[in-house]
């Protein structure tokens, strides 16, 4: 691989699927109720969140491009063996939490783009449970280049709607360019604190930043030869999940305090552009559904695609600790652990669509996956710090170290406040 098709436009693929897997439910509601309560001054958060984890995630990648082995191979061969235990205890935990969001979500915004449903919980449990198994399906017989297809589509949709729905609403030039390049928090002692930290801490995904060494692997990226089209690759994707962030934001300000909570957040900013766009509201208000459902729907599938991945890996640590330091197959979507763990992750959370609420299930979730971004930053600190495992050139460089230190600090304030229910 030149330096030409390494720094190429073809290089760009899974950090598209970074971008439209770590955008859920979770960041459109965070996102939107910021820009309600703070406005646009808040907009940098998001910029600074999304470079946070495009630190974390060339940390990860230039770790498995050093040293062929995938983070968690590392971490359990490297700084603390039994985490190997806790992160899969975790994994199951949070793996069923997160399904149960994404399919409640996805099946709200399915059932407002087609209320045949006159209960909107029946509409939310069907589409939810339909929308699950359609994924299943998608992963389990379409391998990894229709899921791709799939997710790019997805994105697609996502990212021109809601843009466009931004550009519509925006407010002055100059008050955008404020609140992205002059940091301040808006309501310092009214909760704006609480919602800056959230933007900081939760843009761009939390356990499913760990999947892009993996599809890298699916791309056949296997070297330091292809940090540089990694490099491009997750600035690409976290530039799209910022301008996503950034977009959400402008719709929350102009809309103002919605109301609502949870998946029936995506109905009422809908219903609000309908009230407020005259004779084109019902386009825009169907425009909308259709950016939000492709926002929830590409982050289900990422996330029934690529999870199974750290469960195999996980799995095959646990059971073969002789097999630690041998790389994994590539295609490890073709092995029983993998399909078996996909089926789990569609079904099984079908239960949590009769047993909890949304808000509920999103609360949760959120204090789970607070706590791993605390661990992967301490864990890239460790791995990557070390000349004699990833060689001196490709060691955290000081800024490295700083940013990682500033993700730590964030991301601990963030579940702190997750936790308090700030």
């Amino acid at each position: 691989m030149n330096l030409r098709s390494k720094l190429s436009l073809s290089a760009i693929g899974p950090g598209i699927l970074v971008a439209a897997t770590g955008v859920g439910a979770g960041d459109l509601a965070t996102a939107t109720f910021s820009g309600a309560a703070l406005g646009c001054g808040v907009l940098w958060a998001v910029v600074v969140g999304a470079g946070l984890k495009f630190v974390l995630n060339e940390g990860l990648t230039r770790w498995q491009l050093a040293t062929g082995s995938t983070l968690i191979e590392g971490v359990a061969q490297h700084v603390w063996r039994p985490a190997q235990w806790a992160f899969m205890l975790y994994l199951v935990i949070w793996s069923y939490l997160v399904a149960m969001a994404l399919m409640s979500a996805c099946g709200v915004a399915m059932h407002a783009m087609l209320p045949v449903f006159e209960n909107a919980s029946d509409g939310k449990v069907v589409f939810g449970a339909a929308q699950s198994l359609i994924a299943w399906l998608l992963v389990y017989f379409g391998g990894y280049r229709v899921f791709e297809i799939v997710m790019r589509i997805c994105i697609g949709v996502m990212f021109v709607v809601v843009c466009l729905t931004a550009i519509a609403l925006a407010p002055p030039p100059y008050e955008l360019l404020a609140g992205i390049l002059v940091p301040r928090i808006p309501n310092w002692n009214s909760g704006g604190l609480g919602w800056t930290i959230a933007l900081l801490g939760g843009v761009g995904g939390t356990v499913t930043v760990l999947c892009y060494g993996y599809w890298i692997r699916e791309e056949g990226r296997e070297s330091l030869a292809a940090l540089p089209a990694c490099r491009l690759d997750l600035a690409m994707g976290y530039g799209m999940t910022a301008i996503f962030g950034l977009a959400m934001v402008v719709i929350g300000n102009h809309l103002g305090d919605l109301g609502a909570s949870g998946a029936s957040l995506i109905v009422k900013i809908a219903d609000a552009l309908h009230s407020r766009a005259g004779s084109m509201g019902g386009v825009a208000r169907w425009a909308f559904l259709l950016g939000a459902w492709g926002a929830v729907f590409s982050s289900l599938l990422g996330v029934w695609q690529s999870i199974p991945y750290l469960f195999s890996d996980c799995w095959r640590l646990l059971l073969g600790s002789k097999n630690i330091d041998s790389r994994p197959v590539p295609a490890a979507t073709t092995t029983a652990i993998y399909r078996w763990h996909l089926a789990a992750i569609s079904l099984v959370p079908i239960s949590g669509l009769f047993l909890f609420n949304f808000s509920y299930a999103m609360k949760v979730n959120g204090m789970v996956g607070a706590l791993f971004i605390p661990m992967l930053a301490i864990a890239l600190l460790q791995l990557n710090g070390r000349a004699a495992l990833v060689g001196s050139q490709n060691r955290n460089s000081r800024w490295t170290t700083a940013l990682l230190v500033a993700t730590l600090f964030v991301s601990l304030i963030a579940g702190a406040f997750q936790l308090l229910g700030n």
